[in-house]
């Protein structure tokens, strides 16, 4: 089984390198590649893409040949069965379950990675620990907050910017999901736990504000990963007040964001996208490929 792992492992590597030629040459000329020369260097990076590209295809070759045909069909146990279906509905079983199969490991392998990736962070928004939990009262923080301290706050912040509506409802109890909209450009939706804020979904002026589904345009699906960055950034237990205000200034950032330009390539657009990301100390705006 050695060389036809080998062989696979040759084919996934081929893949990911034609992909970057396309990658390459839906960019076009970027900012990295200066103003001077341009044109000559965007052509030898393409010739060193497509240089890895034939050498990967010789790989390919390579490992193909070295394969030896099965001596016979392979066991498929029970499932060749299936094939003796005759109703029709039932013929194309055997297909959703060799889909099932593939979907099953792609599972496991994305767990195990983020498995492996979420024992590495440190990070923990809580006061308290899991071993003195049992022994200590929880210490107030950003959880323990009064509906009335958290509506302060939010009237606060909605009257600072006129052209930025917060509305507040409670749909779970005592905790806020407010409403954003951020002129004519964007609306979002906040869910706070106290004054500490868990979830953050940004989408297009007149989509529908749900919170658990993505908006169907790609910018505004860029906005919202950069939002909960953003989120994780501000977060405060010790000033929750004012991690919330910071959050909302960052976010009140975005009112220009079809109409400013990248601050480093001082362009629009940049693979079809606006510049939506903002510096968190600045607010100035960049595209995601700029930003220092």
């Amino acid at each position: 089984m050695e060389p036809f792992y080998t062989a696979l492992s040759s084919i996934k590597v081929l893949r990911c390198s034609v992909g970057q030629v396309f990658s390459s040459l839906a960019n076009g000329l970027r900012a990295d590649h200066g103003e001077e020369g341009r044109e000559t260097k965007f052509l030898l990076e393409l010739q060193e893409l497509l240089s890895a590209v034939t050498q990967h295809l010789r790989d390919v070759e390579q490992a193909v040949n070295s394969l030896t045909p099965p001596p016979g069909p392979f066991n498929l146990g029970n499932t060749s069965l299936l094939s003796q279906e005759s109703a029709q509905e039932r013929q194309q079983l055997y297909n959703q379950v060799v889909l099932s199969y593939k979907w099953t490991d792609k599972v496991h392998e994305y767990s195990n990675l983020a498995v492996a990736l979420l024992s590495q962070n440190s990070l923990k928004r809580s006061y308290t620990n899991s071993s003195t939990a049992k022994r200590k009262k929880t210490l107030t923080s950003s959880h323990n907050v009064s509906p009335q301290a958290v509506d302060t706050v939010i009237a606060t912040i909605d009257r600072l910017y006129p052209d930025m509506n917060v509305s507040v409802s409670r749909p779970f109890a005592t905790n806020v999901v407010s409403q954003v909209t951020l002129g004519r450009v964007l609306q979002a939706v906040v869910a706070f736990k106290g004054l500490m804020i868990e979830w953050v979904v940004v989408k297009g002026y007149g989509e529908s504000l749900e919170l658990w589904t993505e908006s169907r345009h790609k910018v505004f699906r860029k906005v919202t990963e950069h939002a909960h960055a953003a989120m994780l950034h501000f977060y405060s237990p010790t000033l929750p007040e004012l991690a919330v205000r910071s959050f909302m200034t960052w976010f009140h950032s975005y009112i220009n964001l079809f109409n400013g330009p990248c601050k480093r390539c001082n362009n629009h657009l940049y693979s079809a996208l606006p510049p939506t990301w903002r510096d968190l100390r600045t607010l100035e705006p960049y595209h995601e490929e700029c930003k220092p």
